[in-house]
C-alpha cells in the first residue's frame, strides 16, 4: 500500500498544491485543517508522515507536534514542520519540539518532495520506491538508471554515485572534501580538484540545449543541486 501523509495547512491553496505534488509522487494524502484535527486524524489513520504547519488555528503547529511525540503509535512518524518563520531560532525550537525537518515557506515544491523521500528513507528502509527526483531528473536506484524530461541519461559510476549524493540533499551546498569523503570515501585520496572534472561530465550528461543547469557553483565553498525556484 502506498504510505499515507498527513498534511496540516490552514490555507487551502497551499493545501491542494501539497496534495498535487504528493499524489504525484506515489503518495495517499489525508488533510487536517486545525490542530485539534489534526491529533484526531492522526490518532485514527497513523500516517507514516505529518506535513505539519506551525501556525493553526486551536493548537500551533509546535503543540501539535509536542503531543504527536506523547502517542505510542505517532513517537517514530516522521514530521516535518512548514512554517515562515525562518530565524535559527525557531527552527531549533520546532526540531526540539520534535520534528525531524524543518522547511521555511515560502518552498520550492520539488525540494519538499526530495525532503519527503528523504525523512521516509529513514525512517522506514526499503518501503519507499527506490526513486529520488528533482525537478525533471529522476534517478531511479533499483534499475540504476537517470533520467530527465523522459530520456535516459548516461552516466559512469562515480557521476551516478555523485548525483545520487545531491539528489537525497537538494539546495544544500557541499564543500569538495564533503563531497569526496561521501562519493569516494573519507579512506581513499583523491585531490579535491576531481571533483571539478566530475562535475562537469555530470553536467554535460545532464544538460541539454535550452534545459536549466540545476547544478550550482558557490565560489570558494562548493556545489549544490538546486529545484528550480518557483515563481
Amino acid at each position: 500500500m502506498k504510505p499515507l501523509v498527513l498534511v496540516v495547512e490552514d490555507e487551502a491553496a497551499l493545501g491542494t498544491l501539497l496534495r498535487y505534488n504528493l499524489e504525484r509522487d506515489g503518495f495517499r494524502v489525508a488533510e487536517a485543517r486545525d490542530g485539534e484535527e489534526a491529533l484526531i486524524v492522526a490518532a485514527e489513520r497513523k500516517p507514516d508522515l505529518v506535513l505539519l504547519d506551525w501556525m493553526l488555528p486551536l493548537l500551533s503547529g509546535i503543540e501539535v507536534c509536542r503531543r504527536l511525540r506523547r502517542l505510542p503509535t505517532a513517537r517514530n512518524m516522521p514530521i516535518i514542520m512548514l512554517t515562515a518563520r525562518g530565524e535559527e531560532g525557531d527552527k531549533i525550537r520546532g526540531l526540539n519540539s520534535g520534528a525531524d525537518d524543518y522547511v521555511t515557506k515560502p518552498f520550492s515544491p520539488s525540494e519538499l518532495m526530495a525532503r519527503v523521500r528523504a525523512v521516509m528513507r529513514r525512517s522506514r528502509p526499503g518501503a519507499e520506491a527506490e526513486v529520488l527526483r528533482c525537478d525533471d531528473v529522476l534517478m531511479d536506484l533499483a534499475g540504476h538508471r537517470v533520467k530527465r524530461n523522459g530520456r535516459d541519461i548516461h552516466l559512469g559510476p562515480t557521476e551516478f554515485r555523485l548525483l545520487r549524493y545531491l539528489l537525497e540533499h537538494p539546495g544544500r551546498v557541499f564543500s569538495r572534501e564533503q563531497l569526496l569523503d561521501a562519493v569516494w570515501g573519507a579512506d581513499v585520496y583523491v585531490e579535491p580538484r576531481t571533483v571539478d572534472v566530475h562535475i562537469r561530465r555530470l553536467r554535460r550528461a545532464l544538460n541539454g540545449d535550452d534545459e536549466r543547469d540545476p547544478i550550482r557553483t558557490v565560489r570558494s565553498a562548493g556545489y549544490a543541486l538546486d529545484p528550480p525556484v518557483a515563481a
